[in-house]
């Protein structure tokens, strides 16, 4: 058994509860997968298995290298290959199907890894939320950054200073989200919370490392 899988987020909605109360929850798509490849600790070091999305794929968009990989494993290619760990006691074989009510269960506790969305190159104030300066009075000095280090010591700036550079499109992980509900004929994952990147984005849902404390 594989301890999670690939999906792809549908989008953001609400459920209400029998108390009334609204939840939050994003929507994903997670699956089926099937194993691509399968890495024992005798010849790589570890043991896990890497999934491949079942999704169509036009074959002129998979170069040759992909195909053979695919092919080797005798499974259609997918847009998507992601490792994951087997969990404790369990094997997995070489084109396995993996769907999503086999891998979770409602109230469970899940990691989700996705890319956010890129906003591309951003000043000081919408990246980091400075304050900036006077707006009036002749001040000069609007969204400007301030001093980013000091001149006699240590005459450098130091690393991880925030100013201005990319802001988005970076890998976010969001730790112990947990499952409300599994449509098992759609392959819907519903998940409490919301989750980073744009709709129709790839994600990947893994079993929660640490589970937080109440």
């Amino acid at each position: 058994m594989v301890s999670g899988l690939i999906g792809k987020k549908v989008g953001m909605t609400q459920i209400f509860r029998e108390d009334g109360a609204m939840v939050p929850c994003t929507v994903i798509q997670a699956g089926p997968c099937v194993v691509v490849q399968k890495k024992t600790a005798a010849k790589e070091g570890y043991d896990a298995v890497q999934l491949g999305m079942v999704e169509f794929v036009k074959p002129k968009r998979v170069k040759q290298p992909m195909a053979g990989h695919y092919k080797k494993a005798g499974v259609e290619p997918g847009r998507k290959l992601r490792e994951f760990k087997l969990v404790a006691g369990t094997d997995a074989a070489v084109g396995q199907r993996f769907t999503v009510e086999e891998v979770f269960k409602p109230k469970d506790k899940v990691d989700v890894v996705a890319t956010s969305i890129g906003r591309g190159w951003q000043g000081f104030v919408k990246r980091h939320h400075f304050r900036g300066g006077e707006g009036s009075h002749g001040s000069m000095f609007h969204r400007a950054p301030g001093s980013i280090g000091a001149s006699s010591f240590p005459s450098r700036v130091f690393k991880g200073q925030r100013m201005a550079g990319q802001m988005g499109n970076a890998r976010i992980t969001v730790r112990n989200l947990e499952v409300l509900e599994i449509d098992g004929d759609d392959q819907l994952l519903v998940l409490k919370g919301s989750i980073p990147g744009p709709e129709n984005g790839y994600v990947e849902v893994r079993r929660a490392k640490k589970i937080a404390k109440k």
